[in-house]
């Protein structure tokens, strides 16, 4: 998703008024954040919208993220750098950098955030701000399942459900990366595309079943309500 809400002189966000599955974001003026001394003021080009984001909106989440309404949604960011905090030494004004910003410091869907220097890193020169912002949370989301709780190996099995969502794209490629033999599940429609991304076996999950197609597998990424492509 592209922001393009400018309200000068001011700043302008997307904000959740109250929980609920029905509620659509209300467009509102803010102040401009402010930078503590371990953060950068970032100008949002562009910010990444996933299914976590509908989550929070739906208070499903809630009991352990408790945010408090009204409160700017939003995860995924890429954008240039304005300000830094005094203490900032990674990051300078101009930098264009991407990042899936911290749980309680969440605010992307606005124009500018102010995120601890920790949490950033310099967008990659050949990516897009679209292509930056789509990848951070789906990316980190696969890396900690698949390399820092999974420790996957090579020539184990993984089987990657919704391997056409968010995350299974980023999953079936580290998979692979890592040197494991991968399954996945998806649409007829999609099985090319998760082949292309190096899926061994492809299962399509609306005329058949996995349960009895796979068995011995060393890893099982579920992403149940990870969303497919159509």
């Amino acid at each position: 998703m592209v922001l393009a809400i400018p309200c000068y002189p001011h700043s302008c966000a997307f904000i959740v008024k109250s929980y609920g599955k029905k509620e659509k974001l209300q467009l509102a003026e803010l102040p401009e954040p402010v930078v503590k001394e371990n953060e950068v003021l970032v100008q949002i080009h562009s910010a990444g919208v996933n299914l976590l984001d509908s989550l929070i909106r739906n208070g499903d989440f809630k009991l352990f993220l408790p945010y408090k309404p009204p409160f700017v949604n939003g995860h995924d960011v890429a954008g240039v750098v304005t300000k830094v905090g005094s203490k900032v030494s990674r990051f300078k004004i101009g930098d264009e950098v991407y990042s899936r910003v911290g749980d309680y410091r969440i605010g992307t869907f606005a124009e500018y955030i102010a995120v601890n220097e920790g949490d950033l890193a310099l967008k990659p020169q050949n990516l897009s701000m679209d292509e930056a912002a789509s990848i951070p949370l789906v990316g980190l989301t696969a890396w900690q399942a698949l390399v820092e709780i999974g420790n996957v190996k090579k020539g184990q099995k993984v089987f990657i459900q919704a391997g056409s969502g968010g995350v299974g794209t980023f999953a079936i490629q580290l998979a692979k990366h890592l040197g494991a033999y991968v399954a996945t599940t998806t649409s007829a429609t999609n099985a090319d595309w998760v082949k292309k991304l190096g899926a061994d076996l492809v299962v399509d999950y609306k005329t058949e079943d996995f349960e009895t197609l796979l068995k011995d597998y060393d890893l099982v990424l579920h992403s149940n309500r990870e969303y497919q492509n159509p």
